[in-house]
């Protein structure tokens, strides 16, 4: 039975193998990759020795036989995965600039995932300590992120807890009845895992200091982990800031998929008892060695590497 789920979509990415090459011009792409947020995150979870479990969907195409195959390899539960013919498994088309900036063209409306519906009872779940969304699940479906809210309702009232993070992508925004649902998410949430921007959008503070006191009004919040790209991630109890936790250099190639790695790692942390330092450290390097491949999930996360990277820095 999993110790960690996740809900959400799972698609393959096609990448620029080079930056600066906008989508609309013809050139060279890498992949398919098996990639979705949700995704990346329990793929960790599982390589770092997790009992996990995603509910999401794929077709019955080459492209799922791509995710499914790797999620299997990694020891993630895919049971709950609707696999289909009715609607091709989502593609993420995604290009990267010098100056950090990235574009993606999401094909996924017609796909199976985001016709995955929520369990109609907790059986299997009875071990499963924590449920992580990622905001993108919530913003490419409204009918599919009813399903995500309506299983994190069941999963919290038999004491799961719900981490969040609300890794906002614009272009998937498509209704603003999405912001409610982000929000409902994040009054739930134990761990809110946000960037520096989305937590002031979040709370509608421009000054950090005010936004991040804001956001521990929320009475069921117990940790922020606030990711700042190269500054690393601070963690903050209702107490005030716990934990400066730096980033682990590496030669970068591809940072597709880094926070995600670092939220898998650091809850793998929290289910393990460890403390907040050692989860931040746990994080920190998932996301280093998820940097150093190409690909969303290629990077050599596993125990002896994470174990590794915190030792020698």
């Amino acid at each position: 039975m999993p110790e960690i789920v996740t809900m959400g979509e799972l698609l393959v990415e096609i990448m620029r193998p080079r930056e600066d090459v906008p989508l609309y011009e013809s050139d060279y792409f890498r992949g398919p990759f098996p990639s979705g947020a949700p995704g990346i995150f329990i793929s960790t979870a599982a390589r770092l020795g997790h009992s996990t479990a995603i509910i999401s969907g794929v077709g019955k195409d080459d492209f799922g036989e791509n995710i499914l195959r790797r999620l299997k390899n990694d020891g993630v539960d895919v049971s709950r995965v609707l696999v289909t013919d009715e609607g091709n498994t989502g593609i993420a088309f995604v290009t990267y600039f010098a100056d950090g900036e990235r574009k993606f063209l999401f094909y996924m409306d017609n796909s199976p995932c985001v016709k995955a519906k929520a369990p109609e009872n907790m059986n299997g779940f009875n071990d499963t300590k924590f449920m992580h969304i990622m905001g993108c699940s919530l913003m490419s479906n409204v009918d599919f992120a009813k399903e995500i809210l309506k299983t994190m309702r069941m999963m919290k009232a038999n004491g799961v807890k719900i981490s969040f993070d609300p890794n906002v992508r614009l272009e998937m925004m498509k209704d603003k009845i999405v912001w409610d649902m982000l929000h409902e998410v994040f009054e739930s949430s134990s761990v809110l895992m946000p960037g520096v921007s989305e937590l002031k959008m979040f709370t509608g503070e421009n000054d950090l200091g005010v936004a991040i006191k804001k956001v521990f009004e929320n009475q069921n919040l117990e940790i922020l982990v606030l990711k700042n790209g190269s500054k690393g991630s601070q963690i903050y109890t209702k107490k005030g800031l716990e934990v400066e936790q730096p980033i682990y250099k590496v030669v970068q190639e591809d940072a597709t998929g880094a926070g995600d790695s670092y939220d898998g790692a650091f809850i793998c942390g929290l289910v393990d008892g460890k403390s907040l330092s050692e989860a931040a450290k746990m994080g920190a390097a998932a996301g280093a060695l998820n940097a150093a491949a190409f690909g969303p999930m290629e990077g050599k996360i596993n125990l002896e590497n994470i174990r590794k990277m915190i030792e020698t820095n």
